[in-house]
């Protein structure tokens, strides 16, 4: 039974690839930040406990998979709890890739806790922008919307109704946020998570203003240089799915076309593997 994963900084789906899919929920996975010991901790306390089936391939596509000695901390964790079996390690971007288009050519992006895009053809990634992280890059994601909303409402650029409500749901400060940005470990986990405030909060203009800003940030320094006129355009991620009326009316201001706009890859992954066996 082939199982397929799709790995962010903030959780990892496992899908069974069989229909109706089965899927389990774990932490994310992410070399960058952790190594086989831990990743392997995760698999077997959280993903192994709900597996019922013989697993004998493993597709794991995750974010910070950009090089082999990255895949390798990944594979050594997977080795040591499934053993001697496939497994291919490959980057959250192709698995968006593969989710989105499958066997057709087109662009791909990701707007979730980080962004990317790439120009997908014939299976693969021909031309990838570089993302940059959330510091250099990584516009329009959870974690850049993040980092603007909390400099706007410690800047004082949000509406004291916007601040107010802020403080009651989280009971965080200035200090805390900085404590929580700059000392503690995943920051961009930290950022991404006020995409629920941020949602809840479109009907004020300057929120409203905020996100569209960012998103045509994400669409003129890295859509804009594949042929996007030429292709269709898809999304995924959780900023795409809740924020999908901004990029429909940025599509029609840009006048590209856009394909799909889906809240996670891994159904179409899980296709993609299925038409593969």
């Amino acid at each position: 039974m082939k199982l397929v994963a799709d790995s962010g900084s903030t959780k990892t789906a496992w899908a069974v690839a069989e229909n109706p899919m089965h899927v389990i929920k774990t932490d994310g996975i992410n070399p960058i930040f952790m190594d086989s010991d831990t990743i392997e901790n995760t698999l077997r306390t959280q993903l192994v406990p709900n597996l019922s089936q013989t697993i004998t391939e493993v597709y794991f596509y995750g974010a910070g998979c950009a090089n082999q000695e990255k895949n390798d901390v990944v594979k050594q964790a997977l080795q040591a709890v499934f053993g001697d079996i496939k497994i291919e390690i490959a980057s959250d971007l192709l698995g968006a890739a593969r989710g989105l288009c499958k066997h057709q050519d087109g662009i791909a992006c990701i707007l979730g806790t980080g962004s990317n895009s790439c120009l997908y053809k014939n299976g693969n990634i021909s031309w990838n922008v570089p993302a940059l992280g959330f510091i250099l890059g990584d516009e329009g994601s959870g974690a850049v919307l993040g980092k603007l909303l909390m400099g706007n409402l410690f800047k004082n650029q949000l509406p004291d109704e916007v601040k107010t409500d802020f403080e009651q749901t989280y009971g965080l400060g200035m200090m805390d946020v900085i404590e929580k940005v700059y000392r503690q470990p995943l920051p961009n986990r930290f950022l991404a998570s006020f995409g629920p405030f941020i949602a809840k909060h479109m009907a004020v203009p300057e929120v409203y203003n905020m996100v569209y800003g960012a998103l045509e940030s994400f669409i003129e320094r890295n859509v804009k240089q594949y042929p996007y006129q030429e292709l269709p355009v898809n999304f995924t991620g959780s900023i795409a799915f809740y924020f999908s009326d901004i990029l429909h009316n940025l599509a029609s201001k840009h006048h590209f076309c856009i394909g799909r706009i889906d809240k996670d890859p891994l159904q179409g992954l899980v296709d993609f593997h299925l038409k593969d066996s």
